[in-house]
């Protein structure tokens, strides 16, 4: 009997181990092409909303969703060593004009800021076809609930960003390289 379940379930392990690795191997390939990756996630999230809109329901999933969104967003722009709560011998965020530059070390990856946010998609896409995640609520309480949460957070972040003088874009490098290409 025992024999019998280990070779029945030897040829499912075998099919999910090849599954796992070629889902890894496009995983991969698909780390170089960041624009490629937003637009598909864009797809899938619009498709995620008309779902919700044609349904009109399942805005309780439709709130977590945000939820975790706003927590991702909050781990993509935050610094991987909070400087109001650590001290370590890595790289840190620079507190006055004289500190030598340290570069800004995300908490949250962009690549797994992407994966988490088309991965938390596609789940709430799953949720909405089962009638047990429809539960019935005054949706835009909850659409404003989330709207001053967001607010506050982000007011949050913000200031955290302005005290320790951090901006977790660097999209003005690039355009002043192209500028100082252009002039000289």
């Amino acid at each position: 009997m025992e024999g019998d379940d280990a070779a029945a379930s030897h040829p499912l392990s075998k099919w999910r181990r090849d599954f796992s690795r070629a889902f890894r191997f496009y995983l991969d390939r698909s780390t170089p092409h960041t624009t490629g990756r937003w637009l598909g996630t864009a797809v899938v999230a619009v498709i995620y909303v008309l779902r919700v809109y044609f349904v009109h329901g399942f805005y309780i999933v439709s709130y977590g969703l945000g939820i975790y969104l706003l927590n991702l967003l909050i781990g993509f722009l935050s610094p991987l060593v909070d400087p109001e709560l650590e001290v370590s011998d890595g790289p840190a965020l620079p507190t006055r004009g004289s500190d030598e530059f340290k570069p800004f070390v995300r908490r949250l990856p962009e690549f797994k800021f992407w994966y988490s946010i088309t991965k938390a998609f596609c789940v709430a896409f799953v949720m909405t076809f089962f009638s047990m995640f429809d539960v019935p609520v005054f949706w835009p309480i909850l659409l404003c609930y989330w709207i001053v949460l967001c607010f506050l957070t982000m007011k949050r972040q913000i200031v955290h960003m302005i005290k320790y003088k951090y901006v977790p874009f660097n999209i003005g490098k690039k355009v002043g390289a192209v500028f100082y290409l252009l002039v000289h």
